[in-house]
């Protein structure tokens, strides 16, 4: 970005930052759940990013995304819990459920160089399946996961004295535990942009792109195709080990059941209803689909009371319905997604759909 650009982009740069800060106060305001809502936002937006760097650049349809997620989540909890007596810090562990979940998706990567298409979903599938079993049943002859009924008393952020569980005065504010975390992944999402951003703009980057439009063609001007799709796996895996960490620790509990296969396929859909490809877009998919499902939960019930005077219709099940009816339209209307990259926009033009 130049000097003139960049002094221009101040004022909006200054917004979106006051924004971001009044907004865990503005949640709050209808109840710590709507902040704690914001801070699963701002963890799929971790996830859905680090997928786009493996659907979204290399163009590797990946169903066991969320086996990354229960790697970084178990990491943090056997380390940090009663569960072995262990209490390691947040430097410590952090980059080791990362580094976990780059050899995990270096295990699942190398295996899949030479499938495509259905038949790498559906191997992915599988090995995220069998992490989620894998963990449900690692419990006997030696209990390390303790099975499916999880691991609790899982320890909060802390640095030093100070924790991310409870309220706080800071500068005569009070701030709650979900409005701690909101600021921590806010700055850790500022960072994870950054490193996306410089991803996607480098050598790396386009080389990823080109094996994503054509792998054969890719080969032939020599780019090293086995070597990139692996590396897609694996930084695409490390963001989800580092969400997977966060979300052990502000939930303090983990199990199994938090990581079945809906989860993967709902990651995906942020990605492709945002823009595949494009990170303002994934970003905006995310948001949305974390946020909606919440809006409409809270909000079907009470509409029907007062249109109807009677409950009509289970809340949850007709969430579920409207939500799947919003994402068929948009799919029909907005196929290259909500906030497409320009790139894919014009193909899609061109292509008459």
């Amino acid at each position: 970005m130049k000097k003139g650009q960049f002094f221009r982009s101040m004022p909006g740069i200054g917004l979106a930052a006051a924004l971001l800060i009044a907004l865990p106060f503005v949640a709050a305001l209808g109840g710590q759940a709507w902040v704690r809502i914001l801070d699963f936002a701002i963890l799929y937006v971790f996830l859905a990013l680090g997928l786009n760097i493996v659907v979204g650049l290399a163009g590797l349809l990946d169903l066991g995304y969320i086996a990354f997620y229960a790697v970084g989540a178990y990491t943090w909890a056997l380390l940090a819990s009663p569960h072995f007596g262990l209490h390691w810090p947040i430097w410590a562990i952090l980059p080791l459920g990362a580094g976990l979940a780059c050899f995990a998706g270096v295990l699942l990567g190398s295996p899949t160089l030479k499938l495509r298409g259905d038949y790498l979903a559906i191997v992915t599938l599988g090995f995220g399946e069998i992490v989620r079993i894998f963990l449900n049943n690692l419990n006997a002859p030696i209990n390390v996961t303790n099975g499916p009924q999880g691991i609790t008393l899982i320890d909060p952020v802390s640095f030093g004295a100070f924790k991310f569980s409870g309220a706080t005065q800071i500068l005569g504010v009070s701030l709650s535990g979900p409005q701690k975390y909101y600021f921590l992944l806010v700055a850790l999402a500022i960072l994870v942009i950054i490193i996306n951003v410089r991803l996607q703009n480098s050598r790396v980057g386009r080389a990823w792109q080109a094996i994503r439009e054509d792998e054969i063609a890719a080969k032939a001007i020599g780019i090293n195709t086995r070597n990139l799709k692996l590396l897609a796996f694996a930084m695409g895996a490390s963001f989800g080990g580092v969400a997977g960490g966060i979300f052990s620790a502000m939930q303090g509990f983990v199990s199994p059941e938090s990581f079945s296969l809906i989860e993967s396929i709902m990651i995906l859909a942020m990605v492709v209803l945002g823009g595949m490809g494009h990170i303002p877009g994934v970003i905006l998919g995310a948001v949305l689909l974390t946020v909606l499902p919440e809006v409409l939960r809270y909000g079907v019930g009470p509409l029907q009371m007062a249109v109807f005077g009677k409950m009509l219709v289970d809340p949850e099940s007709l969430r579920m319905l409207i939500f799947g009816l919003a994402l068929v339209l948009v799919m029909r209307f907005k196929p290259a997604g909500l906030w497409p990259s320009p790139e894919r926009q014009r193909e899609l033009q061109e292509t008459g759909k």
